[in-house]
């Protein structure tokens, strides 16, 4: 592509760069049955987005020029939500908020859009954030039942195939391209097992924003204890192979696909704090910068296979950036299943010890509109100075999407 810059030009450092001063992220819970089952999205999203103030202390919160929030299943998107949980956290009523609807890749989409309009002048200042209660809005909501006729009588497969279920797009990657149930549940025990050493060791805890929460008794709804939820609670510490193999399909009666090699279905929130780097310097922030965003790139497949979407989106971001395979030093893909996540991995050849070293979805968990910016906030932590990562993921209706970030 014309845009094309290479490593050297990606770790130089210039006035117009977009820069990175804090990614932070809620822990990631379990839905109905984790840390955050009684607690709103939005809520979480006014934590974080306090977090972020509270990172930045030296930072006016009037000179955010804009917080953009991914979400996928929230009521009207989220965007009345949002915007009261923005004004709860203590932003100016003068920055305005949007949210952002890509599917899985909202978060990271939340990101680049703010990131763009830095780029393009049109801001300064900006926070790219993500939510999701899944708890709360899963369900029938995921899939629309109402359609126009002309949609669903389509003869285009790929048309109808827009509305398939996510599983069902796992068995096709794992059938059409040889994924073996043997290898799914390794990759998925090995997840669970580098996000417990992880946890166990403190690597998550500078990325983690503790949240108290109410929760409420199953069986007396009017009684609720306040707790300070400040682990992500979908990691098996025990896991096994042995036990993975033992799941039954969750998917297709004869497919490889189960709950435990597919991503969780879980809650959380993220927010990443962007600026110009020549208003940095300008608000005396330099010394606050950790890091950079140096492109974003969408591609798309067909709906009914989208998890291949971060083997098409990735070449597109390397060519776009100028760099090769061997320039990045650590990629975050979402593991939305072991089928995808293996396929990618082996289409692209990457090194398997450089694909998310403390684990993935399977592991952590997946609520739709955040991931993008919570792999950010894994990301980020992991990466020496002068070092280069890419956070990617498939998308549903079949689209891939890939960012690269320099750690300074």
């Amino acid at each position: 592509m014309a845009n094309a810059r290479g490593l050297k030009q990606i770790l130089s450092k210039n006035p117009s760069d977009v820069v990175i001063l804090s990614s932070l992220r809620t822990p990631v819970t379990r839905a109905v049955k984790g840390g955050f089952r009684d607690a709103f999205d939005h809520e979480l999203l006014s934590h974080v987005l306090r977090a972020t103030l509270a990172a930045n202390p030296n930072l006016d919160p009037a000179k955010i020029d804009e917080v953009a929030v991914g979400v996928v299943l929230a009521e009207l998107g989220g965007s009345k939500a949002a915007r009261m949980a923005q004004q709860h956290a203590g932003y100016s009523e003068t920055t305005p908020l949007h949210t952002v609807n890509r599917a899985c890749s909202s978060g990271l989409q939340a990101v680049t859009n703010i990131a763009h309009s830095i780029t393009v002048g049109q801001i300064d200042v900006g926070v790219g954030a993500g939510m999701e209660s899944m708890t709360k809005n899963y369900g029938s909501r995921a899939i629309p039942t109402m359609l126009w006729d002309e949609l669903k009588n389509s003869s285009h497969d790929n048309t109808k195939d827009c509305i398939m279920p996510m599983g069902l797009t796992s068995e096709n990657v794992a059938k059409r391209y040889g994924v073996s149930r043997e290898d799914q549940d390794a990759f998925a025990a090995a997840s669970h097992q580098k996000a417990s050493k992880a946890q166990k060791t403190g690597l998550f805890d500078s990325e983690i924003v503790p949240v108290k929460v109410k929760q409420v008794e199953p069986e007396h709804p009017e009684v609720f204890k306040e707790v300070v939820v400040d682990k992500d609670d979908g990691i098996r510490h025990d896991i096994s192979v042995e036990k993975m193999a033992k799941l039954k399909p969750a998917f297709a009666q004869d497919g490889t696909s189960t709950a435990g090699n597919s991503s969780q279905v879980s809650d959380g929130a993220a927010a990443t704090l962007l600026m110009r780097r020549s208003t940095a310097n300008e608000l005396g922030l330099t010394k606050s910068i950790i890091g950079k965003w140096a492109g974003t790139q969408v591609a798309g497949c067909r709906p009914d296979e989208m998890g291949i979407g971060p083997a098409i989106a990735i070449p597109r971001l390397l060519d776009y950036t100028g760099l090769k395979t061997e320039d990045v030093n650590l990629w975050e893909l979402n593991e939305a299943f072991a089928s995808q996540a293996l396929y990618c991995i082996r289409k692209l050849g990457l090194d398997m010890e450089k694909v998310n070293p403390r684990g993935g979805a399977i592991a952590l968990g997946h609520p739709l509109g955040m991931t993008g910016t919570r792999q950010l906030a894994t990301l980020m932590p992991q990466l020496n100075e002068g070092q280069v990562g890419v956070v990617s993921m498939c998308i549903g209706t079949g689209m891939g999407m890939a960012g690269l970030f320099v750690r300074e």
